[in-house]
């Protein structure tokens, strides 16, 4: 029997917005539910950083995965995680009046709560049915287990120390639990055993090691399970070909990141409200460059998305990783196909 979503409006659960800058106060609004995770970057002003905000780690407080930066706090970033989005204030890296800007929004649960699973006890802040949790907490020696709330096994995470400059460690299941990829650096996925300690998440935990990345203070890690119709995180082999790689996910995408494993190339990060099929704008999250020009690079189509490009950056015949949030489920709960849009 197919396998079939249980989420029929993935945008209860993820969505990205579009904003205008307005240099002063600015409620940005559009989304079905109160977000716990903002990522916000500048469209069209180079050298503006990435910044993400979460709601364990509270309003006004940032990080940026461009840069290995320690976590710095500015009153006239975000604000205000609201109902139906975010309000943030006049800091021209978020808020520029009449810069365009995107965001990418994710649901959890709030500022979280406690979490005695494990060697260290975490804050968590989780949607078991989109498989997202965000895990705050401190490690310190040769690490140890922490628990991650979701009740699977989270394919992806994601890690950030927050008191100290040090890398964004990348764990993908393709890659497994030594070989590290970095959202800041272009660098190709290698060995670092000491960031999980050799050990794979498990439904209720993740392991941390030695590395200074995961343990002697703070940090901040964002998780993802896998959930039929809604995410989809997994590999590609490219094909080096215009008429590229095609990748099936069971939905249409609404966002998708991307990496080559086996290159040093930047990271790429589309999404279905930064132009169409034929002409769609990159991010880059390794980067504070603007948005990239529009290119006929990758179409999101209503189960996968298709590489239309032979460049190392998406499509060379190597290895690529991705992780991808739906727009649409191809197939609903019932057994329906979404219709086409």
């Amino acid at each position: 029997m197919a396998a079939y979503t249980t989420i029929d409006k993935p945008t209860d659960y993820f969505e990205t917005l579009l904003y205008t800058g307005n240099g002063g106060t600015n409620n940005i609004t559009g989304l079905d539910y109160q977000p716990d995770w903002v990522w916000i970057k500048s469209r069209g002003s180079a050298g503006e950083n990435h910044y993400f905000f979460d709601a364990i780690r509270g309003v006004t407080k940032y990080i940026h995965c461009d840069t290995n930066a320690a976590e710095s706090t500015n009153s006239a970033t975000l604000t205000t995680f609201g109902s139906g989005g975010f309000t943030v204030g006049a800091n021209n890296s978020v808020n520029k009046s009449s810069d365009p800007l995107v965001s990418w929004n994710w649901d959890a649960n709030g500022a979280g709560s406690s979490n005695t699973v494990g060697y260290f006890d975490s804050t968590v802040s989780v949607n078991t049915t989109s498989g997202v949790s965000i895990v705050k907490f401190t490690s310190s020696g040769s690490g140890g287990t922490v628990g991650h709330g979701i009740g699977v096994v989270p394919k992806a995470i994601i890690f950030k120390r927050l008191d100290a400059a040090s890398d964004w460690a990348v764990y993908h299941e393709a890659t497994g639990n030594v070989n590290m990829c970095f959202l800041n650096r272009t660098v190709v996925s290698g060995a670092n055993a000491s960031v999980l300690n050799s050990t794979s998440p498990t439904s209720t935990l993740f392991t941390v090691g030695s590395s200074n990345i995961v343990t002697g203070g703070p940090i901040i890690a964002y998780c993802f399970a896998e959930k039929q119709g809604f995410s989809k995180i997994g590999s590609y082999l490219g094909t080096a070909s215009t008429d590229g790689a095609f990748v099936y996910t069971g939905f249409k995408p609404a966002f998708v990141l991307i990496k080559n494993t086996q290159a040093t190339e930047a990271w790429f990060l589309y999404d279905n409200k930064r132009g169409v099929n034929g002409a769609m704008t990159a991010m880059f999250p390794d980067e504070a460059a603007a948005e990239g020009g529009a290119a006929n690079n990758i179409d999101l189509l209503s189960n996968g998305f298709k590489l239309r490009t032979a460049g190392a950056i998406l499509n060379s015949a190597a290895t690529f990783i991705y992780i991808a949030f739906a727009e649409n489920p191809f197939v609903t709960s019932t057994g329906i196909p979404t219709p086409a849009r």
